[in-house]
């Protein structure tokens, strides 16, 4: 479904009160918007922070492995390359930059969706499979709500947590985030301001703990906000989390560096109940393709990054959340 045939549905949905998901891709070409009361859980399943289309399955009984084949560190140099002369130039304070790594693993799709300890989840049609850590929107009582994640370490690393809050160049990408998150929610809510800023929040993977950077910042929209869902939703797309400032300037430096379809990843899937939202960027995100399983993963540049430090990233973030 295009942009706009997307938000009609959206507002009229929200209109008449009427549950649905939203499935938007990074590039906004391929919305997927369905009545709760028509999904299909053969097809589709969902886990929106408890909000779900199906049932708790047994505990996982063997041992999980994912084997990792990373892009190769001179094709990322070169993608870095191209970040960083923009950078220099001044046409991006931050650019989200992200690639496909290969995965050879013991896990099916709907293994991974069921057994995975995150907020959100998702998985279509033996397409993808997304364990969210990171909110997108929330919509409750007519305020609105956003937790940008910005910075990733390893929680083993002495001293982890004070080592990721004092790193500048971590604080920098953090603070422009956050900055470019309370200016996409001015334009639909008013009274924005940041309610809590730099905390700690810690994930559990099938190989390690990490330690990721979140704010909280938020606003007020009037009564009226569900007649309008779909135009609040795609006025603040893509995500500045992952795409970085400014945005559309950005979007095309990620689309040179990158030459590649990052498809739904980095896109936003959710839910509307007919009252309240709940939504997440599709980031940890494993694609079924003709040439075996994909997960897609990135990170912030700055001016200050280190490409050695910013292709470990890529790879740390390549991971389940099974324990």
């Amino acid at each position: 479904m295009i942009k706009q045939a997307a938000i009609t549905m959206m507002n009229k949905l929200g209109r008449d009160n009427v549950p649905f998901i939203f499935i938007i891709d990074f590039e906004m070409k391929a919305s997927i918007i369905l009545p709760v009361a028509e999904i299909n859980p053969d097809n589709i399943l969902y886990n929106y922070t408890g909000f779900c289309n199906y049932s708790p399955s047994l505990s996982l009984s063997k041992p999980v492995f994912v084997n990792k084949l990373p892009v190769p560190i001179n094709k990322y140099e070169k993608a870095f390359k191209v970040v960083m002369k923009n950078l220099t130039y001044g046409n991006s304070y931050l650019v989200n930059l992200t690639f496909p790594t290969t995965i050879n693993t013991n896990l099916t799709l709907k293994e991974i969706f069921f057994h995975s300890d995150a907020k959100y989840k998702l998985y279509l049609e033996n397409k993808f499979v997304v364990f969210s850590p990171e909110t997108f929107v929330r919509i409750k009582n007519n305020r609105i709500f956003s937790y940008p994640m910005k910075g990733t370490i390893d929680a083993s690393i002495p001293n982890a947590e004070h080592v990721i809050l004092n790193d500048k160049k971590e604080m920098a990408e953090h603070n422009t985030i956050v900055d470019l998150i309370r200016n996409d929610l001015s334009m639909v809510a008013s009274q924005v301001r940041v309610t809590k800023f730099r905390y700690i929040d810690r994930i559990k993977t099938h190989e390690k703990e990490l330690l990721q950077v979140s704010s909280v910042i938020e606003g007020e929209l009037d009564e009226t906000f569900n007649e309008k869902i779909g135009n609040i939703i795609f006025t603040l797309l893509p995500a500045g989390s992952i795409s970085g400032a400014p945005k559309n300037k950005t979007v095309e430096i990620i689309k040179k560096a990158e030459t590649y379809n990052r498809g739904y990843y980095t896109g936003i899937t959710g839910y509307f109940d007919g009252k309240n939202l709940d939504s997440c960027v599709m980031i940890r995100f494993i694609e079924k393709t003709k040439h075996g399983m994909i997960y897609k993963s990135g990170g912030g540049i700055t001016i200050n990054s280190i490409m050695q430090n910013e292709y470990q990233e890529l790879i740390d973030k390549v991971y389940v959340p099974i324990v």
